[in-house]
């Protein structure tokens, strides 16, 4: 754990692109999701990416390692719907654990890898928690603005095996991300803790809301400032921004929490916003030199690409980021009485 801390000091560290978009290029098609496996299975499974971690891992490896290449330090797991609550619409709930288990492990080897023949730049993998597809504190039922389509509970539930599932498979890093609902994120965030206060261990843990429109507020109605405060009684590693917006339009909102919190400061925005096609037109240079801007104002430590990025944003982005000095005095956890200080 240690190692990512230290690396925090030294540099702005880079995190990948976009998962998603990566697998779009492969044009897989229903015998390609469903595999050899899966191929009487009851329900359609187009669509159903953490599952490619099964039975396309060549395919999941590929991609982490085409990120590393690219001078990103940490990659992301395949696992953004990877809780029972998102795998209902598959009637998968019964492969979560071995679906995280086998994403982290599959991004772990290509991580040790890369730090083999790098010992100089060691590699990192987050356990990517994805936001489910539900809400806690919001009804979706306009006529009934009492219900709720989860609970706390359940949602607490759910994201403790991911997390169990995504630390037994060997990542170094928890990364709650795309928070549109703060109370989903604390849901996860419990989780995490129990599963930390259980297993008697430390896990760095980063944080990622997402602004949804240009109110600046997340889909919650909170604004950036208020969803900071909102989760700072809990450890974390860092606490940031990623998808909804751009590079430029996310600047904004970094800038009100950037001197706010001790937490290292996180950002990954999509290459834009998406033309009428829902396709991101946003080259890698372009968005290189919205994030240079980021860097001038000493806003983050940790940044990377969302929706719409590859590992050529990722490249411009690394390139860039190695000439800056990193955001000062993110927190670091004390070795004196479990306290928290700064460095």
């Amino acid at each position: 754990m240690s190692n990512i801390y230290k690396a925090l000091q030294e540099r702005i560290l880079v995190l990948d692109g976009a998962m998603g978009t990566m697998l779009q290029a492969y044009k897989f098609s229903e015998e390609d999701f469903r595999g050899e496996r899966f191929k009487d299975y009851p329900t359609p499974l187009q669509g159903n990416n953490d599952l490619l971690s099964i039975t396309q891992p060549e395919a999941i490896k590929t991609i982490h390692a085409k990120y590393f290449e690219a001078g990103a330090d940490i990659v992301e797991t395949n696992t953004f719907s990877g809780t029972t609550i998102a795998m209902a619409d598959y009637q998968m709930e019964d492969l979560v654990y071995e679906l995280n288990y086998q994403s982290a492990k599959i991004a772990k080897e290509v991580a040790n890898e890369f730090t083999a023949k790098e010992p100089h730049k060691p590699r990192f993998v987050a356990g990517s928690i994805g936001p489910t597809n539900r809400t806690a504190s919001m009804s979706p039922d306009v006529n009934d603005p009492g219900y709720r389509a989860v609970t706390f509970d359940e949602l607490r539930i759910a994201y403790k095996q991911q997390a169990e599932a995504l630390l037994d498979g060997g990542v170094d890093i928890l990364l709650v991300e795309t928070v549109f609902d703060t109370l989903n994120a604390k849901a996860a965030l419990f989780a995490i803790e129990q599963v930390k206060e259980e297993r008697k261990i430390e896990v760095p843990v980063m944080l990622s809301g997402t602004i949804t429109d240009a109110s600046g507020r997340t889909l919650s109605g909170q604004t950036a400032e208020a969803f900071l405060i909102s989760v700072s009684h809990i450890p974390l590693l860092s606490v940031g921004f990623n998808c909804a917006l751009g590079a430029n339009l996310l600047q904004p909102h970094l800038e009100a929490i950037a001197n706010k919190t001790e937490f290292a400061i996180s950002a990954h925005p999509n290459a834009g916003l998406p033309n009428a096609f829902g396709e991101y037109d946003e080259t890698p240079e372009e968005m290189g030199e919205q994030i240079e801007e980021y860097l001038k104002k000493n806003l983050i430590n940790i940044i990377g690409g969302c929706c719409g990025t590859s590992p050529e944003h990722i490249k411009v982005i690394a390139n860039i980021a190695a000439k800056y000095k990193p955001r000062a005095h993110p927190s670091i956890p004390s070795q004196r009485e479990g306290k928290y200080s700064t460095f």
